[in-house]
């Protein structure tokens, strides 16, 4: 907590430094309040003096005044600064999170992730409120109660100081066990996050296998499990706060039986007893907010370490300090000798990818197919560094792409994944995403060359037509032709479609294909694809098998010499054709 605190504080150093002074100003003049109380008391009500209580009465109502000012100012200020650190809290939590790699982000995880950017910030700004608000006030109030009570009355001090072990012993006891309850809470709230984000997503998968119920008993389970750690958690708290409370009647009951003594003797004023039991009641006050401010502290410090993990996790893929430049991009992909794993190799994990050397050149287009398994998604998610190669090279225009700039590298590749996503908006600002400034000319463009021209003009409202999250109300079909648009637009060096053609009926992919052969002459394209039509006619085709290239060459040269080409072709093709 303090950590993000000393980081995010200093721009609002002024506006905090405020917060400060309007809370020891409010709360200097409510300890002034019970005394100025118990004067008028002893001096006008008991002697009759009606003069001194409308004198006196007008200074209170001054003073409560000015009370509410000072309190609504350090209020103001300090909800003020709370929004705004959390405003940045968040802004560099999605930012850190943008700049993570594909290996970053799968270590969190993507449920943990929305939890972290929304409930816990939330959680952190509750006790960063707290804190602005009440920090100053707490030992004020306690320290002045006390000081202020000695000076009245020392010897019925002795009931107030004689209930602090009892409530510093329950208080320790409280946070030692709401801590674990509040850490489970954090991370049941992951939990839901996670299931209700598979529901939603796969809801075709669960509608098709007709496993709401079992998906919904699934989601009971967990939303019981939430459930009962809150009961926990409000059963704690519902416990400390009247446990407070009958502590602080129990002195007040002491202080009214020993004050009413210490009258009768003479020793103290009807009005003395009066302050005396405001100040207890502000020692009290103090000690419940503290109590109160502790708990809620300990789920912020639990929120605050989950969003500090995040902030603080080392990126393993990133730009070098002093990056290489290239002055006029031709797109020239080489791999020499990359060996890759997700884990780290050892004798019981091999690599996924072995040895593979190959060159994309440009104006050219390199098809790769394989089997299931084989290694093909992994290759090319190395070339725009979504990961990066546990030993070897791939270079870009005969530069390690390690010694690039990761945004000048990404600002040269466009990668179509197999899995088509559209973001809520319309399709205009879809395609836009990767050029802002392109006119409605080149949108119709490449929308035609991605063959998805014709269904988009004949919607209502043509460009603004409105897209759904993830692009639901297409077909998978239409969204690949126009993520595959979007791409095109780029105008990039690179062109990687990662199995992008899947969705597409033959006589679409061969129109496409084509499109693309007339339009995009200059580009390096990668294909990966399972289909023959679709790779048959590429100027290098690269078959893979368990991690490795195990053949490269034109169609009709690997059906003559790759088995495993062949077998592929056999698959889908029949023999007789003429191939």
């Amino acid at each position: 907590m303090l950590k993000i605190l000393k980081s995010y504080l200093k721009p609002y150093m002024l506006s905090f430094i405020g917060v400060i002074i309007f809370q020891v100003l409010q709360a200097s003049i409510l300890l002034y309040l019970p005394t100025l109380n118990a004067e008028i008391i002893d001096n006008g009500v008991i002697t009759g003096n009606i003069d001194y209580i409308w004198n006196h009465s007008w200074l209170m109502m001054i003073i409560v005044i000015g009370q509410i000012i000072f309190s609504t100012l350090a209020k103001f200020f300090g909800t003020k600064v709370s929004l705004a650190i959390e405003r940045d809290v968040r802004m560099d939590l999605y930012s850190r999170i943008q700049d993570f790699s594909v290996q970053e982000s799968n270590k969190f995880g993507v449920s943990t992730l929305i939890t972290r950017a929304t409930n816990d910030i939330q959680q952190f700004t509750l006790v960063l409120s707290l804190i602005l608000t009440i920090i100053v006030n707490i030992p004020i109030m306690f320290v002045g109660g006390i000081t202020m009570a000695l000076l009245e009355n020392i010897k019925l001090s002795v009931v107030v100081i004689a209930s602090f072990p009892i409530i510093i012993l329950i208080s320790i006891i409280f946070n030692r066990k709401i801590n674990p309850l509040f850490e489970s809470l954090q991370k049941q709230i992951d939990r839901i996050t996670e299931i209700l984000r598979d529901q939603i997503t796969g809801v075709k998968v669960v509608k098709a296998f007709v496993k709401e119920s079992t998906e919904r008993k699934r989601f009971s389970k967990v939303n019981l499990d939430l459930y009962d750690l809150n009961i926990a958690t409000g059963r704690l708290l519902a416990i400390i706060f009247p446990t407070f409370m009958f502590i602080a009647n129990l002195s007040i009951l002491g202080i009214m039986w020993y004050g009413g003594i210490l009258v009768y003797q003479g020793d103290m004023q009807i009005g003395g007893i009066t302050a005396f039991i405001i100040y207890m009641s502000y020692i009290m006050t103090a000690i419940l907010m503290a109590a109160t401010f502790f708990g809620v502290l300990t789920r912020g410090e639990v929120s605050a370490k989950r969003i500090l993990e995040v902030l603080n996790a080392k990126t393993t893929i990133y730009s070098p300090k002093n990056p290489v430049v290239i002055k006029n991009p031709k797109g020239l992909i080489e791999f020499k000798g990359v060996d890759f794993s997700y884990l780290p190799i050892n004798e019981n994990v091999e690599p996924i990818l072995k040895q593979i050397n190959f060159t994309a050149q440009p104006g050219e287009t390199t098809a790769i197919i394989g089997s299931t398994g084989s290694g093909k998604s992994t290759l090319l998610q190395l070339i725009p560094r979504l990961y990066d190669v546990t030993e070897g090279i791939v270079s870009f225009d005969g530069i390690n792409i390690r010694k690039m700039s990761i945004d000048d590298l990404n600002s040269y590749i466009s990668i179509i994944p197999q899995k088509s996503f559209l973001f809520s908006g319309t399709i205009a600002d879809n395609l836009r995403l990767s050029k802002s400034d392109a006119s409605d000319e080149e949108l119709w463009k490449v929308l035609k060359i991605a063959q998805v021209n014709n269904f988009i003009n004949n919607l209502k409202d043509g460009l603004e037509s409105e897209v759904v999250q993830g692009g639901s109300n297409f077909s998978g079909g239409q969204r690949q032709r126009i993520t595959i648009a979007r791409a095109l637009l780029r105008d990039s060096k690179v062109l990687i479609f990662d199995d992008s053609f899947s969705a597409l009926d033959y006589t679409t992919d061969v129109n496409l294909r084509k499109a693309l052969a007339q339009n995009i002459k200059d580009s390096t394209i990668i294909i990966v694809d399972q289909r023959i039509s679709t790779i048959r006619n590429a100027d290098k085709i690269l078959v893979m098998d368990n991690g490795k290239i195990i053949g490269s060459g034109k169609h009709d040269e690997l059906f003559e010499k790759c088995r495993i080409y062949k077998e592929i072709v056999n698959s889908q093709l029949n023999i007789e054709e003429d191939l």
